[in-house]
Order: structure tokens, then sequence, then C-alpha cells
């Protein structure tokens, strides 16, 4: 039995870990530049974001490689780096892993390539999955647990991602980003994704990213009859950012992180994470919350109650009875 199986079978909850973009632009990253060529420029600085979750409390720390595809690496004229830059991102995750004081897993992310498929774009299922490919087996090559395809917004691309990953031989765990109308950018459903990820080869699957705490539990209800014998993953943006001073800012604090935790617990969730803007202070009050508070059963009602109204402001699709009948419930802490 692999690291990935043996920490998931030994744990009721595994904690993933929060932004590396967001952290990495704390340490300097300058907006836009690709954080995957700091794996080999600024190395000590990537290692050290990683240390810093695990100290928080994370049980699973995914590599810097989200943009690591060649596709997504061409806008940078470093296509032909694919191999050291993957590689090197998962040796940093490593070494951060096996020096900790606990087992931690480590997962090779893997996000979109960027770009369309036929006919709305020159992509195809061939061309996806040569490039992811080469992303999964350097990832593999540089020593990760499990590969972690994320971000993703239609099934084309996550099935081409999922074909790739599986060449490795590893655990694959995929999410996907529900953004306004309670769908993907490509109108994907969360029942939809659910379906096929349910009957797929996947280790687990979820959400990720997307609006906020309110909108990622609300998607994530969304899976039931299709969760049996698959572990289910929650990995939300911290809130709804601003611009404020000439900087992006994510609005959720530790307290609602850590509500929208020991939600996705009770909801039956097996590893809880963040994404962007989530720093290792909420990683922290999140595990913090679910090991002190005891299990509830979920309820939308409640989930109303502790992170907000889903869609409230951003859904996009008002005749939904399904989230008009949401709006009509007062009580929400969305900051």
């Amino acid at each position: 039995m692999n690291k990935f199986d043996q920490i998931l079978l030994k744990n009721e909850v595994i904690f993933a870990d929060g932004a590396t973009g967001t952290n990495l632009f704390e340490k300097g990253l300058e907006t836009g530049y690709p954080s995957e060529l700091w794996n080999v420029e600024h190395p000590k600085q990537i290692k050290s974001v990683h240390c810093e979750f695990i100290k928080a409390g994370s049980d699973m720390i995914l590599t810097n490689s989200f943009g690591g595809t060649s596709f997504r690496l061409k806008l940078h004229q470093s296509e032909n780096r694919v191999a050291e830059l993957n590689s090197t991102a998962a040796q940093l995750a490593r070494q951060a892993a096996d020096e900790a004081d606990k087992p931690v897993i480590v997962a090779g992310s893997v996000g979109p390539t960027g770009e369309l498929f036929s006919p709305l774009g020159a992509l195809n299922h061939e061309m996806a999955v040569a490039a992811f490919k080469e992303q999964c087996m350097a990832l593999q090559e540089g020593g990760v647990d499990a590969i972690w395809i994320e971000t993703m917004s239609s099934i084309e691309e996550f099935q081409s991602a999922l074909e790739a990953a599986l060449m490795t031989g590893l655990p694959v765990c995929a999410t996907m980003t529900i953004d306004t109308s309670a769908r993907s950018m490509m109108g994907v459903k969360p029942e939809q994704f659910a379906k096929i990820a349910h009957s797929s080869d996947l280790s687990c699957y979820g959400a990720n990213c997307g609006v906020g705490p309110a909108e990622l539990i609300h998607s994530i209800s969304h899976f039931d009859g299709y969760t049996e014998g698959k572990l289910i993953i929650a990995k939300s943006n911290c809130a709804i950012p601003t611009y404020d001073n000439g900087q992006i800012r994510y609005k959720g604090t530790p307290e609602l992180m850590a509500d929208y935790a020991v939600l996705a617990r009770d909801l039956g969730v097996k590893i809880i994470g963040g994404c962007c803007g989530t720093t290792p202070i909420h990683i922290k009050a999140m595990a913090q919350a679910v090991q002190n508070r005891p299990k509830e059963a979920f309820t939308q009602e409640r989930a109303d109650d502790l992170l907000g109204l889903a869609w409230e402001g951003v859904n996009l699709n008002h005749n939904s009875p399904e989230t008009s009948a949401g709006r009509t419930r007062s009580k929400r802490r969305r900051n």
C-alpha cells in the first residue's frame, strides 16, 4: 500500500494545503510571472511555503506545478522545460514532506492547459493527453505520491488529464471549478461531473477554487448519489477577492474558513483544504475547528447560516428555483 492510501485510511479527515500563488506573492512573486520558474530560481521560497502549510496542519501538499504543461509554459518561452520544472517542483515538495514530523502526502498539481477544445479552439484529445502525460511523468519522476488534477472546467479536458495521469500508475484525484450559475465555465453542473468522476478510476474527486466556501459546499452537496466508494475533496477559495490599494485581497477570515471546514467534514468530505487566498493561518484554524467541534448533521440551512447564501449576488441563472429559494434566507456571515 502506498503512502497516499495509508494516510487516507488512517485519518478520518485529511487536510490539504492552501493557495500556492497567494503565498508566493507575499514572498515577492510578481503578478503575471510564472510561479513554476521559481522552482529553479527561488527553491527555498517554494519549499518554505510547503513547510509553513505542514506546520499549520496540512497532511497533504500540492506541488508548485499548476501551470506546468507545455501549453501554459509556452506563454513564457519555457515549453521545453516541462520535465525540469515539474520534476523540481515535486522534489521540493518531497523534501518538505520528508522532513516533517508526521507523514505528509505529496500530490502533483496538474492544472488546465488554458486552451479550448475543438470546435471552440484548436486543442484536441490527443494533443491534451500528450501534454498532460509529459507533465505527469515528470511529477512522478520527482517523487509525488499521487497526481492531483485541479481547476478543470470541461469534461473533455478532465478526461484527457485523467487518461494521462493514470499512465503513471499512481493514485489520481481530480477537482472541477464551479463558478457562477452553479456551473463550470464550460457549463458543467456539479452532478454531471460527479456522475462521470464516480464511474472513473479516480481515487477521489471534488471541487476547488470557484466563488467561495458557501458556493463550494453547495456544489458538493449536489454530488449526492455519486459518492459511494469514492472519497470527496473540498478546496475552496478564501471567499470573494477585492482590489484594495493595488492589491488583490481575499475577504475570508480564519473563522469563516473554519466554519467551512466543519461543514465539509459533516457533509462527508475526506480531503479538506483551501484555494486562492488561503494562508497557513486559515489552514490552522480549519484543522483546529474540525478537531475541536463535534459532528452535526449537515443541512443546507445550517450552511447558509454559517457561510452565507450560495450564489447570492453572483448567480447569473436568475430563473433557477433552487438558487432563488436560497435567497429567501436572511442570516449570513460572508466576511
